[in-house]
């Protein structure tokens, strides 16, 4: 299975970045879809993640409030709004489908895009 990450960049901080990830309808469409990122030198953390119809949203403490996770199943693409960076977000984002258990857990999620690079100058 195939998901595109997309729309990373450089931005300085306080600025704002959507990141972008397709993924085929008959993977993903009935999926809960999720977000995580890796920085240099550390583990790969959850950041967000959203069920199949976008009425339920779950987010990283250290996100909340300034991200905001979105779908449109009919482009077969999940979408990250990311506002008000900071240095600490530089990472890699990658996106996932969720296959079973904890929604925050590394473990529960198959299928991982390429990943995006976004980097949040001082």
């Amino acid at each position: 299975v195939q998901l595109q990450a997309s729309g990373g960049g450089l931005v300085q901080a306080g600025g704002s970045l959507r990141l972008s990830c397709t993924c085929p309808k008959r993977t993903c469409s009935n999926n809960v879809m999720g977000w995580f990122r890796q920085a240099p030198g550390k583990e790969r953390e959850f950041v967000a993640a959203i069920n199949w119809n976008g009425a339920n949203t779950y987010y990283a403490d250290s996100v909340k409030g300034r991200y905001t996770i979105s779908r449109d199943n009919a482009k077969n693409t999940v979408y990250l709004q990311m506002n008000s960076l900071e240095p600490e977000d530089t990472a890699v984002y990658y996106c996932a489908v969720h296959v079973a258990g904890n929604y925050y857990a590394i473990s529960s999620y198959r299928y991982w895009g390429q990943g995006t690079q976004v980097t949040v100058s001082s």
